[in-house]
This record gives structure tokens, sequence and C-alpha cells, in this order.
């Protein structure tokens, strides 16, 4: 088992579906969030299948109802709290190389790919507080016995990386994902009292809609590994940035 309940976002489709349908043998609680769940059918028939999937919709710009969502999750996880926020949720808008970005495309990426995370995770934290504090028997099968928050980032995002053949462009979703890993490093500071693991993943390069038909990674092949390194997630890693086989990647 990885964690005793599971929160996460952007499941509708791709990276996060497939998680979905991965992580859920490894939890006892799976909370799926996506924009429009009505739309989202191959999502709302892994719920009908498995009970202890929940689905909650969440528009991840409308911060706003942030308090709401928190306060359906508690009524799900009750007093034991949130053990696991994976924030997946995220876009990448097409033509940014210099000639062609726009501040809009620029602002809306930031606030999909590092605001929402940072906003949601400030909202489910007195859940992940309550989690990482809970009664976990460390005999327990449970690999996460605290809290964590895993912020799904990109190799993009490292500036150290950003050079060679592959270098520039990709404006807002390189400058967004590098605030996500910013973002993920200051929560690791600030959560450190209380017992809570923050980290960066990169998923790899995976055949997406967002990656692309020429990346060398499935979906299934990503998550796979993804949840395998999860497993392995101990707090003396929190605050690193690491790839989906468990390789840390410079900042």
């Amino acid at each position: 088992m990885l964690a005793r309940s599971i929160f996460l976002t952007g499941c509708s489709r791709g990276l996060g579906l497939e998680m979905v349908k991965q992580i859920h043998p490894f939890t006892e609680t799976l909370i799926a969030t996506c924009r429009n769940p009505e739309t989202a059918s191959e999502l709302r028939e892994l719920a009908e299948e498995h009970s202890h999937i929940k689905i909650l919709p969440v528009d991840v710009l409308n911060h706003e109802t942030f308090g709401d969502v928190a306060e359906e999750v508690s009524s799900i996880v009750g007093e034991q709290g949130l053990n696991l926020l994976i924030n997946n949720a995220g876009i990448s808008p097409r033509s940014t190389r210099i000639n062609f970005v726009t501040a809009e495309a620029m602002a809306e990426t930031f606030a999909v790919n590092a605001t929402s995370p940072l906003m949601l995770t400030k909202a489910l934290l007195p859940l992940l507080k309550a989690g990482a504090s809970s009664d976990v028997d460390e005999d327990s099968d449970f690999c996460i016995k605290n809290a964590a928050i895993v912020n799904i980032s990109s190799v993009l995002g490292s500036i150290s990386n950003n050079m060679g053949d592959r270098s520039g462009g990709l404006y807002p979703y390189r400058c967004s994902k590098a605030a996500l890993n910013m973002v993920t490093r200051s929560l690791s500071s600030d959560l450190n009292p209380f017992n809570i693991t923050v980290i960066s993943i990169h998923p790899g390069w995976v055949r997406t809609d967002m990656g692309g038909p020429n990346a060398p990674l499935s979906s299934q092949e990503s998550i796979e590994s993804l949840i395998s390194t999860l497993k392995e997630l101990t707090f003396d890693k929190s605050g690193l940035f690491f790839n989906q086989n468990g390789e840390e990647i410079p900042w």
C-alpha cells in the first residue's frame, strides 16, 4: 500500500487518468479530481467499479472554491486527514518560442502550473497536518506513514539543464515549472516541522497530448515507475527533485 488517503488533480485524461488506474489498488481512499467529471467517462467508469475512488469537480483556476474542496475532502477522509496530495493538473501552450510567446499564455500557464498547486496545498494543509500526525502503525503496509505533497513537475523546469541543443523556448511551460520547483523547496522548509514530505517529480517524456507522439515512454511505463519511486519516498528526501525512476534532477 502506498498511502491511506490520496488526493489527485487532473484525472480526466493523460497521466492523471493513468495514475488513477494504477494507484487505486495501493490506497484505501483515492479522491480523483477534474474540471468536468460529467465528460470524464473513463474516470467515472473506474469510480463505478471501485467504491474507494471518489470523484470531485475541481477547476484549478477557480482558487476561491478551494475552501469548499477542502471541506468535501474532510468529509471523506475524516479525522485521519489526508496522507498524499499529488498536484498533477497542468497545461503547456503551443507556439512558445520568443517570437510567438504572449503575456496571456505566460499568465495562464503560471496560474495553472504554479499558483494553483500552492493555493490548493494551502487549502488542504490542515488535512495534511492531520494525516502527518495521525496514528499509523510503523508495521503497517503503508509506504507513506506521515503525509506528503508530490508536485508533478518537468525536467524542462530545471534551470541547470536548460542548455545545449534542446535549450530555450517553451517560455510559459519552462518558467511555470521552475516556479513550481521553488514552491516545492519553500514548502519543504515551511512544512518540515509538521513531518510533511514535499518533492517535485518529472514523469519522463511521455506519449500524451502534451508530450506528443515521439516521446519514448508510454503513460503506463511512466506511471508504473513513478509509483515505484513514491513507494520509496522518505522524509529525508523532502525538498528534492526526481525523475520517475527516482534519480535526482538538478534544479
